[in-house]
Formats: C-alpha cells, structure tokens, sequence
C-alpha cells in the first residue's frame, strides 16, 4: 500500500511536492479521510512540466487547473488516495488552515502562508486524502525566525501587512507603469523572502499568476 515515500517519489515525477501532511486527530478533514498530504510546485520544475503540457498548449482557460486535475486524479488512482483542490468546490476547501495544521507550513508576518522550502512562493495544486493513517512529513522551523522579515516592507504600496490585504490597493498600483515589475516577475512581497529567492522560481511563471490574479 502507497505510504509517504511513494508518495513522494509519484509526486515528484509531476514536479511536484509534498509541502506538508496532516491526520485527521489534528484537523478538521473531509469525511472518510484519515490522512491528508498537501501538494505543491517543485520549484522552476514545475513550470517546465506545465507549459509543455497539452493543456498549456490548447489556449483554453485555466490550463494550470486542468494540468492539477488531470495529474493529481491519476496520482489518486494510482495511490488509493482522494484528490481535493483549492478550486473548484462549494464551499472551497479550507487549504490554509490545513497548512497551518501541517506543523510544516506557518503564517508569514504579512498573513500569507510561507514554507521552508519554497518560501512565500508557496501555492497548492491540490491534496491526496488517504482513507487511512499513513506518515507524514515532520513538524520544521518557521522559516521566519531569525529572519529580518523583508517582506513586511516590500510592498510598495503597503497593500499587504499584518493587518490584511488591501486588494483594490493592489490592483490599482498593478494598473500603473510602476506596477510593471511585479506583473513581469511577481509579487514583491513574495519575491523579497530570502527562502523564496533560494526557491529559484521561474519569472514567467510569476508573470502568468500575476495575469491570472489581476485579469
């Protein structure tokens, strides 16, 4: 029976990763689920599988949703495991505080959530819930402590702190000629974490999530 290695190692032919796991003694999981593994980009891997995938290539929307569905239901059949996404349900799945449940995944100081491994740049393509008990990566150290925190002050608008998220704020400096250097390589405040800037994500995936967030 597949277990975290295999797991792991399924994943990762899809440049994917396991970003964190949960039993259900911890959170509240969807009913029947026992053990939930949270699935994440692998870095600039992943960037490489999606855009030479057929749903990048047919010009249809949402072609990184429909890549996750289509890889992430086959690696659910293959492993015996339930796929869930952070889109597409009513209501939405509660993703963040699966995360925060993980002991893997923290809140950063803006809100967002941020990973050892990937930083702020961490997003989810879905989840694999296993109707038993299986192991799952063990607790790790918020990358935040120590850290000078850059992302507090790299929003050159102040959109984003402990406070909230002032989205029209956002959206209306992206509107601008000064905005340009977030939609081409991301998010400032994501870009300024130092483990995201280890993470070597590629630009023109930042690029594309920024046309999808401010389209």
């Amino acid at each position: 029976m597949a277990g975290l290695p295999q797991t792991e190692a399924r994943a990762a032919q899809h440049a994917l990763m396991v970003a964190g796991g949960v039993q259900r003694s911890d959170a509240n999981l969807p009913e029947g689920v026992e053990t939930l593994l949270l699935l994440a980009p692998d870095g600039p891997r992943f960037w490489s599988e999606l855009v030479a995938s057929p749903e990048y290539a047919d010009g249809r929307p949402d072609p990184a949703d429909r890549w996750s569905r289509r890889v992430i239901d086959t690696l659910a059949a293959e492993l015996g495991a339930r796929a869930l996404y952070p889109f597409g349900a009513t209501p939405p799945h509660p993703f963040f505080s699966w995360a925060l449940a993980t002991g893997q995944i923290f809140a950063s100081p803006v809100g967002w959530l941020v990973h050892p491994r990937a930083g702020l740049w961490l997003s989810f393509r879905g989840a694999l819930g296993f109707a038993r008990r299986i192991d799952v990566p063990p607790p790790a150290q918020s990358p935040c402590t120590g850290c000078a925190q850059p992302c507090v002050t790299a929003c050159p608008v102040g959109a984003l702190t402990d406070k909230g998220y002032d989205l029209p704020a956002c959206h209306a400096y992206l509107d601008t000629p000064e905005g340009a250097q977030c939609m081409a390589h991301g998010c400032a405040v994501r870009a300024a974490c130092p483990v995201s800037q280890a993470h070597g994500r590629d630009p023109a995936q930042s690029a594309y999530h920024m046309r999808q967030f401010h389209r």
